[in-house]
């Protein structure tokens, strides 16, 4: 999984340039509070997307790419909160879900 790696390297260089430019303290409070926004971005992303909530005006295309842009902010977040308290996003996984694949037909 050295994607994860590679991908948390940089998302942890973004994110501490724009705490510091935006001067924000990037507190364990911070990181849950910050990945629950941006959740609630996603959700807006996708009602929106599946007709459920006003579309602004945005083309079918620009909500697909609003969709997915939310979807990345999470998953950072979900990399950053991870990285902060030490989680091994890959072996996670592997235990929570993907030792699943043995019962699978």
């Amino acid at each position: 999984m050295e994607l994860i790696t590679e991908l948390l390297a940089g998302v942890e260089e973004v994110s501490a340039f724009y705490a510091a430019t935006n001067a924000i303290d990037r507190t364990d409070d911070w990181l849950v509070l910050k990945l629950n926004e941006e959740v609630g971005e996603l959700t807006q992303a996708y009602l929106a997307r599946a007709g459920q909530a006003r579309d602004k005006g945005a083309s079918p295309h620009e909500l697909d790419a609003a969709f997915r842009a939310e979807l990345a902010d999470v998953f950072a977040h979900v990399l950053l909160l991870a990285h902060r308290f030490g989680v091994d996003i890959p072996a996670e996984v592997e235990a929570k879900w993907l030792v699943w694949r043995t019962q699978l037909p």
